[in-house]
């Protein structure tokens, strides 16, 4: 079984930058596209120009948006990574932290701090669920001692041509 290797650091971050954004603008296009027929005019010819324009010119906002956060993410578990010189759960824990208390400057010092505790719950659940589904899963492959026979469960001993318990 080959394990999903990582890209090194300084290339991490370009990479989580990139698939951030194409998660953003597929998941924003699905939704936008709902939302933009739902609020267009009646008429089915509308609703799907509706549909079009808002996925247009609100997608790759959303898309952005998703591209920033995996951006501060990878660079802030490279950081660590970096500093603590050892990959562990605490690298993304602290990092989701560190993204929504960098994310929420701007409203101030409580908006950090409630940002950061959220930030790093969700990726405490996250990592928590990923090393439950792998310890879970290692249980399969764990290999199994083969169960020697006790003999005195076999039965009676096997006599061979000629021996008879009445002679």
């Amino acid at each position: 079984m080959e394990e999903y290797a990582r890209e090194p650091c300084p290339w991490r971050i370009i990479d989580d930058c990139g698939g951030a954004f194409s998660m953003g603008c597929i998941g924003g296009g699905l939704v936008h596209s709902i939302l933009g027929a739902r609020n267009a005019p009646a008429g089915y010819k509308n609703r799907l120009v509706g549909s079009f324009l808002a996925v247009k010119h609100k997608a790759p906002v959303v898309g952005g948006n998703f591209a920033v956060w995996g951006g501060l993410f990878s660079t802030f578990d490279c950081a660590l990574v970096h500093i603590r010189k050892k990959e562990d759960p605490w690298n993304s824990i602290t990092s989701g932290a560190m993204t929504g208390a960098v994310l929420a400057a701007r409203n101030g010092v409580f908006a950090m701090a409630a940002s950061a505790t959220v930030g790093g719950v969700l990726l405490a659940m996250i990592e928590g669920i990923g090393i439950l589904m792998t310890r879970m899963s290692a249980e399969q492959f764990r290999p199994v001692n083969p169960q020697m026979e006790d003999p005195s469960q076999l039965g009676p001993k096997p006599t061979s041509f000629g021996d008879s318990q009445y002679q």
